[in-house]
């Protein structure tokens, strides 16, 4: 039995995608758990063992958990400081008290050192797999999705202007499409033992040549104004965003700038046994949404 946390989610519902089409895996040996289980009526229709799971409680989690072989856990999206980690090491001690076999976690490059500043989250999560009583785990470090580019981009193209503080730093980004396809393809694998792989793009670019892709697909004007991070910080909160969140899409471009967010297409490339999409290509098929 094959469970994945997060199943309402973009990421989850790619994942589920592929155990059922890329990995041919049987709906009735997938199960989707989900804060709203009603959310995945269409999964449930298909055959899918759709559950419930709050991880704010160990003990509703070890029920969600029960009969799963291999999970993927899916990091959440709590906010609050601290909720995050919280939930992680709930869903850890969970899949101890269901006696998972292999734990997949979504994790993120390099998080013992980025600058990014939801790093230690992941960081903390990893150890904790570590000294888990779990047979085994695999750690996904999922590099920036291009989607992300949906937050920024458009606007950006409205004005003409990209305020950036990754200097040239580089950002090898990936489609979320592609991390799901890795994330599903280790799920329904029978890799045991302790593995670690980080999953990046085919190339690395600058805010400066990521710029002038979509300058070139879109046809619209988009140049890139370097700043300090700090004024990147006072221009969002200029904009009306709230302080901890500009901080926090500060921190983004901070790790660029650092190379926190660089690599290689290696170890996806070794996992899925094929390459992953090209920016250019995701750029063109996604131009009328880069547009808006």
């Amino acid at each position: 039995m094959y469970l994945v946390t997060g199943a309402s989610g973009h990421l989850g519902k790619a994942v589920i995608h592929h155990l059922l089409t890329t990995n041919k895996i049987p709906a009735n040996k997938i199960i989707a758990t989900t804060r709203e289980p009603s959310q995945l009526a269409d999964l449930a229709a298909k055959g899918i063992h759709v559950r419930a799971a709050n991880f704010d409680d160990v003990g509703h989690l070890t029920k969600a958990f029960e009969g799963a072989t291999r999970l993927l856990l899916i990091s959440t999206n709590a906010m609050e400081p601290g909720a995050r980690i919280i939930q992680h090491l709930n869903a850890i001690k969970a899949a101890e008290n269901a006696k998972v076999g292999h734990v997949v976690y979504t994790s993120m490059p390099n998080p013992t050192t980025s600058a990014v500043l939801f790093a230690p989250d992941h960081a903390g999560t990893e150890k904790a797999l570590n000294a888990a009583k779990i047979a085994g785990f695999t750690i996904l470090r999922n590099n920036w999705y291009f989607e992300n580019l949906f937050f920024s981009i458009p606007q950006a193209l409205k004005s003409g202007t990209q305020y950036s503080a990754a200097a040239q730093g580089k950002l090898a980004h990936i489609a979320r499409d592609d991390l799901a396809r890795a994330a599903a393809t280790v799920l329904a694998s029978s890799e045991g033992g302790k593995n670690t792989y980080t999953l990046s793009g085919a190339h690395e670019y600058t805010t400066d040549e990521i710029a002038k892709l979509v300058s070139a697909a879109t046809g619209k004007p988009l140049a890139v104004v370097h700043v300090p991070v700090d004024g990147l910080i006072q221009g969002m909160l200029g904009a009306g965003l709230p302080e901890g969140m500009a901080r926090m899409f500060a921190s983004f471009d901070d790790a660029i700038s650092k190379g926190n967010l660089s690599g290689k297409d290696d170890d996806f490339k070794k996992i899925t046994g094929v390459a992953p999409q090209s920016f250019e290509a995701w750029v063109k098929a996604n131009t009328s949404a880069l547009s808006a």
